[in-house]
């Protein structure tokens, strides 16, 4: 799919990249129905409604922190690295790119001065919520 690339290994995801030129109209979601986080684009056409709603409270039990970085300026080089610490791939996020990371480790470089959007579960655990390697 033109804009999508998911990156994986074996039957594990470990990241999706959502590309600027992504144009599939309607609601498209991404990622697996089990991911902590949903990825997805709404591309609907003017006068589009989106029915009133809420989102009811569901209790969730989250052991994997997933996050979504969304390049609003300049460029970034994400290095994607599997559970052992080894490098899947490299890839460059330009903007109006959105990336889900979704497990494995990750590195990231500012090419250009960036603004990035940056979403993931919380509360936020401190020291406890990252380990370096």
């Amino acid at each position: 799919m033109k804009g999508l690339i998911r990156i994986a290994k074996g039957k594990d995801i470990y990241a999706i990249v959502l590309r600027r030129e992504y144009a599939n109209s309607g609601p498209n979601f991404f990622t697996p129905g089990e991911f902590s986080q949903q990825l997805g684009m709404l591309i609907h056409p003017k006068g589009k409604i989106v029915k009133r709603h809420r989102h009811k409270l569901v209790k969730r039990e989250i052991f994997r922190t997933q996050e979504v970085l969304v390049l609003l300026e300049g460029k970034i080089r994400v290095e994607l690295f599997d559970d052992e610490g080894d490098k899947l791939k490299t890839l460059i996020l330009k903007p109006g790119d959105a990336i889900l990371l979704a497990q494995g480790g990750h590195k990231v470089k500012v090419l250009e001065d960036a603004k990035i959007i940056e979403v993931k579960q919380g509360p936020y655990a401190g020291f406890d919520d990252k380990e370096f390697f």
